[in-house]
């Protein structure tokens, strides 16, 4: 059997493959996550906690901004099933949605935590610390992050 020495050929195709990965990772990271109020529900019915989740809804109610150590916008969503949600958008870390109201359609993607009310979607927002998974809002084709 021969032995092969390495040749610049074979570094350029190893760069380019690389390349080609890279790209196709960014491309992953940053398409939107397809909403599915299914699963929402399905997470809802077995109390689950720590679940990245897609979801679309209705804002139903605007609330004050939760103050306390870090601030978040907050607003109630109705989903599919007669669900609500509570929207944690944490507004230290990414941009206020602003002029939000009553009847406007939001797209999220987030981490999901049950309560008996609907459960609450938190993590809307980029991991400056990349430990988490980055979430978003979407309202009127404007990403928050």
């Amino acid at each position: 059997m021969r032995s092969r020495t390495r040749t610049w050929r074979d570094v350029r195709w190893g760069v380019g493959v690389l390349s080609m990965l890279s790209v196709l990772v960014a491309l992953l990271v940053a398409a939107p996550a397809r909403a599915d109020n299914d699963a929402l529900w399905q997470a809802f019915l077995a109390k689950r906690e720590g679940v990245q989740v897609a979801g679309a809804g209705t804002v139903t109610r605007v609330l004050k901004d939760d103050t306390r150590s870090r601030r978040h916008q907050r607003f109630i969503l109705e989903l599919d099933h007669d669900q609500t949600v509570l929207i944690a958008h944490n507004i230290d870390l990414a941009p206020r949605v602003e002029g939000l109201e009553r009847g406007d359609r939001v797209e999220f993607y987030g981490e999901y935590a049950w309560n008996a009310r609907g459960g609450v979607v938190h993590w809307t927002h980029r991991d400056p610390g990349r430990r988490h998974i980055n979430g978003y809002l979407i309202v009127d084709g404007q990403r928050y992050w």
